[in-house]
């Protein structure tokens, strides 16, 4: 699937009218849907138990909390996050949040830039889920190899095999019968325990 493609959720958190109606042209249902829009953290923090994003917007500051913790947080649960900061408080705020992967913009700003901006953000969206599969594969890989050493140490201690022959039993009957060695592996724990 091409980038232009992908349809986005979006959470855009915004105490101020006018940034609502210049992102409201600019996130059409064409690549971004759902487009939720509150109004304070709290309500942020809400809206995100009930479901993820992909991309969360902050114009800072909000009524019961400037969004700064709030934008560093959601840049770490595989969410690009923009923060709006008024101008004079952009080189601050970009030192704090360029750790987290966090893009900040100053306002004002103009149409074009907040375009170039979720173009960026689609972007890195893109990019977190590429890490994310990466890291599902990674994850079923090691549960894989428990899986595999737990089933051989049965071996082992049941059959009194030896670590090699247990390795090679596991491998050839999951040649043998076109599976996967976890599930020779799941097999002879469930047989076993």
């Amino acid at each position: 699937m091409e980038l232009r493609q992908r349809i986005y959720s979006v959470l855009l958190i915004t105490a101020a009218g006018n940034i609502d109606s210049a992102l409201g042209t600019l996130l059409s249902d064409t690549f971004y849907d759902p487009v939720k829009t509150v109004r304070s953290i709290s309500a942020a923090r809400r809206a995100c138990n009930e479901r993820s994003f992909d991309i969360v917007i902050v114009n800072s500051p909000l009524p019961d909390d400037p969004g700064i913790r709030f934008a560093e947080e959601m840049s770490g649960e595989h969410s690009a996050v923009l923060l709006i900061v008024r101008s004079e408080l952009y080189e601050g705020i970009y030192d704090r949040v360029v750790d987290h992967g966090v893009f900040v913009l100053s306002r004002p700003t103009s149409r074009s830039v907040l375009a170039r901006a979720l173009s960026w953000l689609a972007s890195a969206r893109e990019r977190l889920r590429h890490t994310e599969k990466k890291e599902l594969s990674i994850e079923e890989k090691m549960e894989e190899i428990r899986l595999v050493n737990r089933a051989k140490w049965l071996l082992i201690s049941e059959i009194k095999m030896d670590e090699p022959k247990a390795h090679r039993y596991i491998e050839k009957q999951a040649m043998d019968r076109c599976v996967s060695r976890s599930e020779i592996a799941r097999e002879i724990i469930r047989t076993y325990t």
